[in-house]
């Protein structure tokens, strides 16, 4: 009884934190409602393995975090997500990467938001692990099953598309 009660108050603290990182990491409303969700159950289930000591935060946005990746999988199976290392590294040598930081020092919110969500998965994903959960590389190469350096190339490029789209819509450069 204890474990539910206590779980309540979790939820009612936490849910709209994962439904954020959720939303942000599928680019839709509908599957984040449904996965966060399911992020719950599925942390429920393994309540007993929460250990106290560690911020629940970071617990249940593991949870979150392993199931969107899991659920954009399935939902790319016919082309790789992420692409492919040398690909990316080659399309991002001649841009700057100073993009995010410009955008946030912006306070432009809704605007990034909106070139957030329309940026492809495989640079999406990555940027919102790294800036929204505060991922490290080596987090991220785990959980999107790529190297280090996949990662670090991937951020550079999907701050590269956030400047672009912002550039394109606002008259940033």
């Amino acid at each position: 009884m204890a474990k539910h009660a206590a779980f309540d108050i979790l939820y009612g603290d936490y849910y709209a934190r994962v439904f954020g990182l959720c939303r942000r990491l599928l680019n839709s409303r509908d599957l984040a409602e449904d996965a966060t969700q399911e992020v719950f159950i599925r942390a429920y289930k393994n309540f007993s393995k929460y250990k106290a000591e560690q911020p629940f935060w970071q617990w249940i946005a593991a949870i979150a975090n392993n199931h969107c990746v899991d659920l954009l999988r399935k939902q790319s199976r016919s082309q790789a997500l992420f692409g492919d290392e040398s690909e990316e590294l080659h399309e991002a040598e001649a841009a700057d990467p100073s993009a995010l930081g410009e955008l946030m020092a912006a306070e432009d919110v809704h605007a990034l938001n909106q070139a957030i969500a329309g940026l492809d998965a495989r640079y999406r994903v990555p940027l919102v692990l790294a800036y929204f959960h505060q991922a490290s590389y080596d987090d991220i190469a785990a959980s999107l099953a790529i190297s280090r350096n996949h990662v670090g190339v991937l951020l550079l490029r999907g701050r590269q598309k956030l400047r672009e789209q912002l550039a394109t819509k606002g008259g940033r450069a």
